[in-house]
């Protein structure tokens, strides 16, 4: 008891030492009218846009609770007051950025709040006030995160005009060609077995660029390095154009049209088949279109145009693409190499399809949080805590590919998610099926992710890997893009080159 009586005593002393610098507030430090903000006696760059802020929550509360109990001539002195200094406040963030009539401000609302307290105080009220208001603040919290992410994966399915203008511009030029002037050299190399291949499935000209120029700037023997791209129609003469103005050094490039792969149709591949039906594109098209920014934003996702695009779905059928190929190693278009990755045709997969770098933590990113268990399909087949791997950089042998037929182990699972009951979209979970007990983990140095969503990233990890990569929505190429992890990427672009510099993309 004693023990209570004492903190009880110490409270009070506090509250009253606090209630005697509010009045004497002409003569003492700013910042130390309020028991509430201790921590501003020290002083700081921004301790005294704090202490408006402080002044202006409890001028709130003290308005409220005055005019409650009718105390008219406290509330309209309140309001003033707190008029007053929100003109003052503005967007400051740092004292330096405050008017000179701050101090005033502060000074005339230190002595309200003190005569308000003398007449208002009540622990149990300025609680419940303080409790509404930060219920109505996580309320907006919540509001603003869910309009944030609506607008984050709005933006993260738009082309920039400088990379829209500089496809226009290639694709021009492209045609304007004469036809032997189109062709890559080193065409003999595409299908030797013995030289290092990757696949790049790319719309975006300039995201393609980087991934090839980085690989190559850092392999060792670039001579022995074979890029085939596949990307779209409307990109092909663009990527052509790019590379035949900028080749690869000593490297083999060659470049694809997906819609020139008259194999992949609606008879043989579920994707396209399901993209001809009637409920995918009334969920694609027409069903259940937000009213509002937050209410469209768990939905916008999986209606990203990407899901919607062979190119994404290529990978599934990488032995018919690259049939004389054993090995092939796929790299998404928002990846960065750092150092030479030949290495990674060295490692033994031990009789697996898939070499890809782990993604799971203690709970995160394993299969339950991809695939719905609550479908018998999927829990009678697989471990919900499965650990997850990454798409970005995945070395494939395609010889198992072929031996266990992975292409139809994905047709079929693809075929039972007709109805979007075991997955929703997109080509991780699909692939998680498909490649079950056929992945090998390799070790993570070789592809680190997050650049496109984690600011936490530690630099060392960022440096030390051999691939980096920005998955998420924040795309280097984009306005959104984290300016910590952008420099990664924009030291393999040439801003001087012509038609860089014409169509104004900048760093």
């Amino acid at each position: 008891m004693e023990v209570v009586q004492q903190d009880d005593e110490a409270l009070v002393k506090l509250e009253n030492t606090g209630i005697e610098r509010s009045k004497a507030v002409d003569s003492a430090v700013l910042g130390k009218y309020s028991i509430w903000r201790r921590e501003n006696e020290n002083e700081k760059a921004d301790s005294r846009v704090r202490q408006m802020r402080d002044q202006m929550i409890m001028a709130r509360i003290y308005s409220v609770l005055a005019k409650s109990r009718d105390k008219l001539d406290l509330y309209q002195e309140l309001l003033a007051r707190l008029k007053e200094s929100q003109r003052s406040l503005g967007e400051a963030t740092a004292d330096a950025e405050l008017p000179k009539s701050a101090l005033e401000r502060m000074k005339a609302m230190a002595q309200v709040l003190s005569k308000a307290r003398d007449l208002l105080y009540d622990c149990k009220a300025i609680t419940e006030r303080l409790r509404v208001m930060l219920l109505s603040a996580d309320e907006q919290v919540r509001s603003l995160k869910k309009q944030s992410t609506f607008l984050s994966q709005l933006a993260a399915k738009t082309i920039p005009n400088g990379i829209h203008c500089l496809s226009m511009r290639l694709t021009i030029d492209y045609y304007l060609l004469s036809p032997e002037k189109r062709k890559f050299p080193n065409s003999e190399n595409l299908e030797n077995p013995e030289l290092y291949h990757y696949a790049l499935f790319s719309d975006n000209v300039l995201a393609a660029s980087v991934v090839v120029n980085s690989t190559i700037m850092n392999a060792k023997e670039p001579e022995k390095h074979v890029f085939h791209l596949v990307t779209d129609k409307l990109n092909f003469g663009a990527m052509n154009m790019w590379f035949l103005l900028n080749p690869p050094g000593d490297a083999t490039i060659h470049v694809e049209n997906v819609d020139d792969f008259k194999w992949l149709n609606s008879s043989y591949c579920p994707v396209l088949k399901q993209l001809e039906s009637a409920a995918m594109k009334e969920y694609y098209f027409k069903a259940d279109r937000p009213k509002t920014l937050s209410a469209g934003s768990s939905n916008l996702k999986y209606r990203n145009p990407k899901y919607l695009s062979m190119l994404n779905h290529l990978r599934f059928y990488l032995p018919q693409v690259y049939p004389k190929l054993n090995k092939i190693l796929f790299l998404d278009d928002d990846i960065v190499v750092q150092r030479d990755l030949t290495g990674l045709w060295e490692v033994d997969l031990n009789g697996n399809v898939n070499g890809a770098v782990e993604t799971c933590g203690e709970s995160f990113h394993r299969f339950d949080k991809y695939l719905n268990f609550s479908n018998p399909n999927i829990s009678q087949n697989f471990d919900p805590n499965a650990c997850g791997w990454a798409y970005g950089m995945n070395m494939f042998d395609l010889e198992e590919w072929k031996r266990k037929d992975i292409t139809g182990i994905y047709h079929k699972w693809q075929n039972m998610n007709e109805n979007r009951l075991l997955w929703k979209l997109g080509t991780l979970p699909p692939g998680l099926l498909t490649f079950y007990k056929l992945t090998h983990p390799l070790d993570k140095s070789w592809h680190v992710l997050g650049l496109g969503y984690n600011p936490t990233i530690e630099r060392s990890e960022i440096d030390n890997a051999a691939v980096i990569h920005y998955n998420g929505n924040m795309k280097p190429w984009l306005e959104i893009a984290m300016t910590k992890y952008r420099p990664y990427w924009t030291k393999y672009i040439n801003y001087e080159h012509p038609y860089i510099h014409g169509c104004k993309i900048s760093q």
